[in-house]
């Protein structure tokens, strides 16, 4: 991974081999990013996404191998209990133009992913929800 930043936004990009959630990490941790948005496309050949069963209050992942575009990834870097939490989403396309997503659990980058990461000032925390079952934005 590599990345400049230009004010309050850092264009970010992957390379291949790497894991999207690994590397967000990384980049949050060197910077000290508490708040930011994220957006991205690239490419993928391992992704793991997941859809919440707001019934049963958890996650079912599906998994997928194969040639991938990222056709959005979106979502959030932020904290909770004060420590680093990031809150993706990725919807990504293969070769038929079939379109697979839901929550980002695991991806891994096949040639590159172009990311934009724009910090907001400030933090906001997160705490678990019992009543939704998800870790919540808390202000």
């Amino acid at each position: 991974m590599e990345y400049r930043k230009f004010g309050d936004t850092y264009v970010v990009r992957m390379d291949k081999g790497e894991e999207i959630l690994e590397q967000v990490k990384a980049l949050a941790l060197a910077e000290h990013i508490q708040l930011a948005s994220v957006q991205a496309l690239g490419a993928v050949n391992d992704i793991t996404v997941g859809v919440f069963d707001t019934v049963k209050k958890e996650y079912r992942a599906n998994h997928f191998q194969g040639a991938f575009e990222i056709v959005s990834l979106t979502g959030t870097i932020d904290t909770m209990n004060g420590e680093f939490y990031t809150h993706l989403h990725m919807s990504a396309g293969d070769d038929q133009g079939r379109v697979f997503g839901g929550h980002l659990n695991r991806a891994v980058i096949s040639a590159t992913c172009e990311m934009i990461v724009r910090e907001i000032p400030g933090t906001v925390d997160r705490a678990f929800s019992p009543e939704i079952g998800l870790n919540l934005l808390k202000f």
